[in-house]
Formats: C-alpha cells, structure tokens, sequence
C-alpha cells in the first residue's frame, strides 16, 4: 500500500477534524463531570421502573432541598439511575433518599459522590500537567533516542488523537472525569508506542537503503510493520470493546475513550506521524540544498 502517495489526503481529512473538534470545544463545549465542576452525584436503585422525570418530580418535591436544574440519567436498567447537581449536604442527601424509598421502594445506594468546587478546580490543575508532562517527558525520550524532528512528529500525532477523541465526547454529550484523564494518557502512550515502532524501522532503512529516496524507504517502513500494527490494534480493541458491552456505566466513558483513542491512535501511526516527518525531512533537505547553492 503507498502510504506516502495519500498523506496530502490524509493531512485534509485529518485538519477538517481538528478544526471540526475546535469548534465544538469552543461552541457546545466539554460536559465536564462532578470531578471536575464540583457537587454530588447520587446514583441509586429502586423497586420500580422510572423514567428520569418520575425521578425530577420525586427530588425537586422534597422540601428544603434546591435541586432544580439537576441532570439525571437511567442507567443500564428503568430500576438504576443517578442524579447529578449542586454539592448537597448529609441531611439533604437522606431527605432525597427518604423520598425516593417512600415513592418507589426499596430504595439501593449504589454510589454517592460529592466533591467541592475547590477540589474540582484542583483536579483540573492535576489533570493538565498529568498530559504536560507526559508530552515533555515523550519529547525527551524520542529526541535522545532518535531526533527532534521524530518527536515533534509523534507528539503533533498524539495531539490530532486527543483532539478528536474529545471532539468525539462532546458529540455523543459524554462526561469528562477522572477515568477520562486516565483514558487519555493511555492512549497517548499507545500512539507513542505504535508510532516508535514505526520511526525505528524508519531509521533502520535509512541505514540500510541509502539509494531509495525517503519516500521509498518511510512507505516500505509502514508497510513493514503494517502487521503489526494491524494485530496489536485488533486485539487491545476487541478486549476495551468487551468492557465497553459488560463493564457497566461506572467504566463505560473511560472504554469509550479508549476504543475511540485506539481507532484514532492507529490511523495516526500510519498516516499523520511518519508523513509529517517525511515533509519535514524534506523540507530542510530542500532548504540546505538551496543554502548550498547560494
């Protein structure tokens, strides 16, 4: 397959992405979770099927209780559903389960979060230099082991990844937390794996084939490790899409993420990470070239 030939395709489709993703950060904007925005989220079950406003017209009755305005979701069952809304006292989570018990029985605590709004704003902070460092640290690390302009090129890729998988989340209206953060750096070290896999064997045919022009030797590169990356790809997602189907709500967002950043993370390696550094290459061989001549 000549992958080389379809990069100036692939750089079009991938920036209307990355452009496509901007514009919903921008507009729509991310549902950020409790993790980070701060408040409780109240997740139980009951002895009855109930639709979320069965649920609204139950907590919004109890008196002494502001919960207007509450985001509230069925769950894998009619009989499972949570509540999210402002950070909420221990007497006030009692009134609200005291009514839910009396109007539909047997009411389960499943799940009860709460967190400040300090703590949310410091879970932000955390979570950008958690992806800071992993960048810093991946540039480091290629540039040593191969050069800088390897690292630049694997980390734009991981980049154009995280993009499109959070443009993905605000599409499907999925919620950012903590496990989120988690999916991420995940996927940004299997891009970065796939993606050095790639370069390596891209340095050891420069080595050895010196007659073939770049574009020769990254196109037989790719295509050397195609199966590789192919088989690796295939199994991590049959196993994330597993726990996707039987994991349950508590993990279904982080397995979304990760199957959204398997996909992406693939297509990258291929397409995005080793065409850009071949433009480079190019690029400032053209210019020494010109330099030379001068």
């Amino acid at each position: 397959m000549n992958f080389i030939e379809l990069r100036k395709k692939t750089f079009v489709v991938s920036g209307a992405l990355i452009i496509l993703a901007i514009v919903l950060l921008i507009g729509p904007g991310l549902n950020l979770g409790i993790d980070f925005t701060g408040g409780t989220i109240i997740e139980r079950q009951v002895g009855q099927d109930v639709t979320a406003d069965n649920v609204r017209s139950v907590i919004e009755g109890v008196p002494n209780v502001e919960v207007s305005g509450s985001v509230i979701q069925i769950l894998d069952t009619p009989r499972e559903f949570f509540v999210r809304t402002r950070t909420l006292e221990t007497r006030e989570i009692q009134a609200l389960d005291r009514a839910l018990d009396e109007q539909f029985g047997n009411l389960v605590e499943r799940r009860t979060e709460v967190v400040g709004p300090v703590i949310g704003q410091e879970l932000i902070r955390q979570a950008l230099l958690a992806l800071l460092i992993a960048a810093l640290g991946i540039l480091i690390y290629v540039s040593l082991r191969f050069e800088y302009r390897y690292a630049v090129s694997a980390i734009i890729a991981a980049l154009h990844d995280v993009l499109i998988v959070l443009g993905l989340f605000v599409i499907t209206g999925r919620e950012i937390n903590s496990p989120f953060v988690a999916a991420i750096l995940t996927v940004i070290g299997y891009s970065i794996n796939d993606t050095i896999v790639i370069f390596d064997r891209i340095r050891e045919n420069m080595v050895y084939r010196k007659k073939e022009s770049h574009e020769d030797v990254v196109n037989r590169s790719l295509n050397q490790t195609i199966s590789r990356t192919i088989n690796t790809s295939l199994t991590t997602f049959a196993v994330v899409t597993l726990l996707f189907i039987f994991g349950g709500t508590t993990i279904s967002d982080f397995a979304f993420a990760l199957m959204a950043g398997i996909i992406v993370g693939t297509y990258s390696s291929l397409f995005i990470a080793s065409p850009i550094w071949l433009e480079w290459t190019l690029a400032s061989r053209r210019r020494a070239k010109a330099a030379a001549k001068a």
